[in-house]
């Protein structure tokens, strides 16, 4: 009698694995400018506090290898007089486009470049002035509406190429070379566009907001927050400024309601209080006091800054001898290309470069 086997039972077909969309990322959120270029503002102060710092003890040990004790009477910036500064010549940065009739794109972009130099540099090193000038300038190029350096400066009394030519390396470094842009005026440009599928609003009436909301864009570019918040972020709150209800209306059909609870009242809030340039007689002792405190280094003549340009001179003159010894040496051993990349000594193994077939 043969037992009987059971058969299995047949398995269950196997759940498919779940599949994970994965996160879609927004064409800013690719950007250098996301990754590179926004902080929180605990962070700016920290950046700002930390390069004056730096600076401070540079210059005072500049003043004292030239002078000892001459530091002493020398009252330097801090941090929130050099931001005031640089934040009277983003100003001029729109002054300056009014006057070549540059685009909105090419003053946002000037201003970003001149704020983002001063997260890497000090105006005690480098005076605002010539900076703003070589940010507008470079601006211009990168945003494909260049000007030829010769009549750039001719409109500008007391300036001549070598003052912004000098500093458009130095301007492109800071910069890291990341020289596109995302803004604020753009992105309004898009909620105005969005707004005319909504019923009851006239084309006449947004036209007027959007005009009045671009206003409070450009009051945007004179504070911190396109360096703390969006693109996206800044226009929305421009336009809540101008009308709150279509402002609220745009972020409820974009499911972003919560944004107008949360981030655009902070938004609103700097730029009403802080989206204005500074009084004129604080920059001026801002800027009497800078003349003293310049890191006498990047003066040009001065002791320091002949001292520096010595010490360069004797380092250029050292590779110099260094790079004639290496080949003086070269030539003793009959090898003036050096030696064989195999390590093999010379005639051993040498290829033939005789381009004749015999």
């Amino acid at each position: 009698m043969v037992s009987s086997v059971p058969k299995s039972l047949p398995l269950p077909p196997s759940a498919p694995e779940p599949q994970h969309t994965p996160l879609r990322r927004s064409l800013y959120e690719g950007s250098s400018q996301y990754r590179h270029w926004r902080f929180s503002p605990e962070q700016l102060t920290a950046t700002r506090t930390s390069l004056n710092a730096a600076a401070v003890k540079a210059i005072k040990d500049a003043f004292e290898s030239d002078s000892p004790g001459s530091s002493s009477s020398v009252a330097f910036l801090n941090q929130d007089e050099e931001y005031t500064l640089v934040k009277l010549y983003v100003g001029k940065i729109a002054q300056l486009c009014g006057h070549f009739r540059f685009s909105e794109e090419v003053e946002a972009t000037a201003v970003s470049y001149l704020k983002r130099f001063y997260l890497q540099n000090t105006v005690m090193d480098w005076h605002p002035k010539n900076v703003m000038l070589t940010a507008l300038f470079l601006a211009a190029k990168t945003t494909n509406n260049p000007i030829s350096l010769d009549d750039y400066t001719s409109h500008i009394p007391k300036t001549v190429p070598a003052d912004v030519l000098d500093l458009e390396f130095l301007v492109a470094q800071s910069l890291g070379f990341e020289f596109a842009v995302w803004h604020a005026h753009r992105a309004l440009w898009g909620l105005r566009l969005d707004m005319e599928t909504f019923p009851d609003v006239s084309s006449e009436k947004l036209d007027f907001l959007y005009e009045d909301a671009l206003k409070h864009v450009r009051a945007s570019r004179l504070t911190d927050a396109e360096l703390i918040y969006t693109p996206s972020q800044i226009a929305l709150a421009a336009f809540a400024l101008s009308s709150a209800a279509l402002a609220e209306q745009w972020a409820v059909s974009k499911g972003q309601g919560a944004l107008v609870a949360s981030v655009i009242p902070r938004i609103q809030e700097l730029i009403t209080k802080e989206g204005v340039g500074p009084e004129v007689e604080i920059v001026r002792e801002v800027d009497r006091r800078l003349r003293i405190c310049k890191n006498p280094e990047k003066v040009k003549g001065s002791k320091a800054w002949l001292k520096k340009e010595r010490e360069a001179e004797e380092t250029a003159r050292e590779k110099r001898v260094r790079k004639a010894e290496d080949a003086r040496k070269a030539m003793e051993a009959d090898d003036p290309f050096g030696g064989h990349l195999d390590g093999t000594i010379q005639g051993e193994a040498q290829i033939d470069l005789d381009d004749d077939d015999d």
